[in-house]
């Protein structure tokens, strides 16, 4: 039964009572001599008998609409909040309500919208950090199990490839000379072979435990790296480095791609001298990175080359430019320009 039809039946419920406790109260006031006198009396032309019921249940029909639409609006402002809170919205009826329950009912339900609210924000901000502790974790476990493969490969790996080549290289030496013959061709190109493995080798190895930063200066962590491979390879290592302050991110970017473009050289690119350059110009932070290998066409690198994507996300992001010029046999020149910031203005540190 709808509100409207319920209160329809209470109020003809109630207007007939009313009416028979009046024509009761009537009756014992002013006595009949015989029932058959209401039947007698008319009013407005209707027999007294009939128009009290009828008088009674109109009057309760109209009542009950009136009153049936005014609480099914109250109920419906009341229906509309909750529909919205379970939705996960917040909304409360537009003004006052006229009953003052309801408007506390109301009131208790905006309360535990912002409840709602509240504990939504609080288990969203949870989640999230949830999840930056989860990447924090991860990285730190990739980290470990990095330096751990980095271990065991300088540890076996490097080590035997290390020795295969001095046994090469004392064979051959211990070989006459004069003799081209075709076990001297194919022992050196094994010799060549292992000297590759031991490059690629070392070039994985600066991938997997790059050298960081942490508390060095840019040129610190540069010098290092250089003077760690300098006594591993046999490539002519050559650099200068101005010091100079940066911003943490900028040192950390400059200093990601020059490890990358280490690596790239040590593995692809055959040469015997590397040259690296770090200065400051006015407000242009410059690293040039030049060897002398068998060089490689650039559009096609850049196109399939994870590492040459990297390098150019690393420039982009610090604001800076990357540009690589390679010539087959000639040697390639990788370099990225960095303008100095301060606030926006230009100025320098």
């Amino acid at each position: 039964m709808s509100t409207i039809q319920r209160q329809i039946v209470w109020n003809i419920g109630f207007s007939v009572l009313i009416s028979l406790a009046v024509a009761t109260a009537f009756i014992m006031v002013f006595p009949l001599s015989s029932l058959g006198e209401l039947w007698n009396q008319h009013f407005m032309d209707i027999p007294f008998v009939i128009f009290i019921p009828s008088f009674s249940i109109v009057l309760g029909i109209l009542f009950g609409i009136i009153s049936g639409v005014f609480w099914r609006r109250q109920l419906s402002d009341v229906e509309y909040s909750l529909n919205q809170l379970e939705q996960g919205r917040q909304a409360r009826p537009e003004g006052k309500l006229a009953i003052t329950e309801m408007q506390n009912i109301a009131d208790r339900i905006d309360k535990i919208g912002k409840q709602m609210s509240e504990q939504a924000k609080l288990s969203q901000r949870l989640a999230t950090e949830k999840v930056a502790d989860q990447e924090v974790i991860i990285q730190e476990i990739i980290s470990q199990e990095r330096n751990r493969l980095a271990r065991e490969l300088h540890d076996s790996v490097s080590q035997q490839l290390f020795a295969a080549s001095m046994m090469m290289s004392a064979i051959n030496q211990m070989r006459d000379q004069t003799e081209e013959t075709y076990e001297a061709k194919q022992l050196r190109m094994v010799e060549e072979m292992i000297h590759q493995s031991q490059l690629e080798m070392r070039a994985l190895l600066l991938h997997l435990r790059p050298v960081a930063l942490k508390n060095k200066s840019l040129k610190e962590g540069i010098e290092e790296l250089l003077m760690e491979l300098s006594q591993k390879v046999t490539m002519e290592i050559k650099w200068k480095v101005e010091n100079f302050s940066l911003d943490k991110g900028i040192e950390d970017h400059l200093f990601r791609i020059l490890q990358e473009s280490v690596s790239n050289t040590l593995r692809h690119s055959k040469a015997n001298i590397l040259e690296v350059l770090l200065v400051k110009r006015e407000n242009l932070v410059i690293l040039r990175i030049v060897d002398d290998g068998i060089g490689f066409e650039v559009e096609s690198m850049k196109a399939g080359s994870y590492g040459m994507q990297n390098m150019h996300e690393r420039a982009v992001e610090v604001g800076g430019t990357l540009k690589v010029i390679s010539l087959k046999n000639k040697g390639t020149r990788l370099e990225v320009k960095v303008p100095v910031m301060i606030n926006g203005d230009g100025v320098n540190d």
